[in-house]
């Protein structure tokens, strides 16, 4: 893939992801044991994005996903809610994703993103408040998170394997990777 065509996929899927997320924004909370819990399908592209780009483009997506919605209807606070609950998201799927490697699938990273992007949130929460009181509420965020990450996981997964762009991004990332290590692995027996 040239430059060109990865600068189109990084804003196609940048445009993907703050369109969800501004659908999402006007979907009503559908959890109403749960207040503040969404559903989280912005994400779904966020996964695509750590599968298919190396870290810094998709870390890319994130920032003009985030810059984006607030352009586009956000307010500071709700900028420095999303801001920590998606790169606390964002780095801890791409811990398990690359701690776990094989063992941890699509969905479990995604569930991993479920329950830190609460918790980013809830930090900034209890913060704002100067009461860690408000983590108090993240036992019944994460388990909405959880199955919310679920969900968003097995999304993921048919689209990964539906979709001929992404497979192909992702083939050439997959390789990329591999060809690193092998290049990685003959300077060290050198």
């Amino acid at each position: 893939m040239n430059r060109t065509q990865k600068m189109i996929y990084i804003s196609l899927l940048s445009a993907q992801a703050v369109i969800l997320g501004l659908i999402e924004r006007g979907i009503p909370f559908p959890f109403a044991f749960a207040p503040g819990a969404k559903l989280g399908i912005a994400n779904l592209i966020i996964i695509v994005a750590i599968y298919t780009l190396p870290f810094k483009d998709s870390l890319k997506v994130v920032v003009m996903r985030l810059l984006m919605t607030t352009l586009l209807g956000g307010t500071l606070s709700t900028f420095l809610y999303s801001t920590a609950g998606a790169l606390l998201s964002y780095l801890g799927m791409l811990f398990v994703k690359f701690a776990g490697g094989k063992r941890v699938s699509i969905i479990g990273v995604s569930a991993t993103g479920g329950i830190l992007h609460n918790l980013g949130q809830l930090l900034v929460a209890s913060s704002i408040a100067q009461t860690w009181t408000v983590l108090l509420y993240l036992p019944v965020l994460s388990f909405m998170g959880i199955l919310s990450g679920i969900a968003i996981g097995i999304a993921a997964n048919f689209l990964m394997d539906h979709v001929s762009t992404i497979q192909r991004f992702r083939q050439e990332h997959d390789g990329t990777k591999s060809s690193k290590r092998k290049k990685k692995a003959s300077n060290t027996l050198s």
